[in-house]
């Protein structure tokens, strides 16, 4: 018995998701090189922001890809219980567009 999805929701949430991601990694290798080049630094309650808006998978790559605020435990669990929270929710939301036929 095949399952299948309703099409585009799984679009909307999948972009969404993919375009915060990338938007917080983006903003962390920009304040790494920021932060080397002693310039005007991206403020961390922005990226605490966008974490909570979807964004911990983006930053914990950041973290790690551009050895970025690694010793700060405050980004490491918010970056990790936000996505781990909306992993949860993905999955929640997800449910109600299956449907087997």
């Amino acid at each position: 018995m095949p399952v299948t999805f309703h099409t585009i929701p799984f679009w909307i949430i999948v972009g969404y998701y993919v375009i915060i991601n990338v938007v917080l990694f983006a903003a962390m290798a920009l304040d790494k090189s920021r932060a080397i080049k002693n310039r005007r630094r991206i403020p961390e309650k922005t990226m605490f922001l966008m974490a909570i808006l979807g964004g911990g998978i983006g930053g914990l790559i950041a973290m790690y890809t551009k050895h970025h605020k690694t010793r700060h435990i405050d980004f490491i669990l918010a970056f990790v219980f936000t996505a781990a929270l909306h992993a949860f929710l993905c999955y929640m939301v997800m449910k109600h567009f299956i449907f087997i036929p």
